[in-house]
């Protein structure tokens, strides 16, 4: 990938994350990242498609910190995986779901492509709860302590969230 490419995903993640989707537009972003509007253009056919790169780069990130946790820690799968998404929240997440204010800056078009990937992307986190030997019912029931814990994360202590979270995930059982 080049790096100014990589510039770009970086500048607009960080952008739209603080800032909004609407908010932010593509000449600020160029504008921080250092390069020509041109160079934008080369690498993303629209804003729309910058944008779905990102979620789908940190949908990735996400991914890979759940499975990297599981790989390498101990405790049962429902420990290991709340253990993966409380670190997401004290590393990547102080702002909130990036997907949810997605979904949200994006709602008054139901059918847009960035709503259909939101929808995708929280689909997605309960099929891979389940490849871990979760019901779905179970996964589901994970996925909406974890949705539950990004929205506190933001207005409560993430001590306070991480205890509060830790002690749920005993309703949770493998099938």
């Amino acid at each position: 990938m080049s790096t100014k490419r990589e510039d770009l995903l970086i500048t607009a993640e960080r952008l739209f994350y603080a800032h909004g989707f609407h908010a932010i537009g593509l000449k600020a972003i160029v504008q921080e990242a250092g390069v020509a509007l041109m160079t934008l253009y080369n690498h993303f056919a629209s804003k729309e498609e910058l944008i779905l790169e990102i979620l789908n780069r940190r949908e990735q990130a996400y991914f890979d910190l759940l499975k990297k946790v599981i790989d390498e820690e101990t405790g049962t799968v429902q420990e290991k995986l709340t253990y993966a998404h409380l670190l997401w929240l004290k590393n990547s997440a102080s702002n909130g779901c990036m997907f949810l204010r997605a979904k949200e800056e994006f709602s008054s078009e139901p059918n847009h492509s960035i709503v259909t990937r939101v929808n995708s992307h929280k689909e997605n986190l309960i099929h891979f709860i389940q490849t871990y030997g979760l019901a779905r019912i179970e996964a589901l029931k994970l996925s909406l302590f974890f949705e539950g814990s990004t929205s506190m994360a933001e207005t409560t202590d993430i001590k306070e969230v991480e205890e509060v979270l830790m002690s749920l995930v005993d309703c949770i059982e493998v099938s």
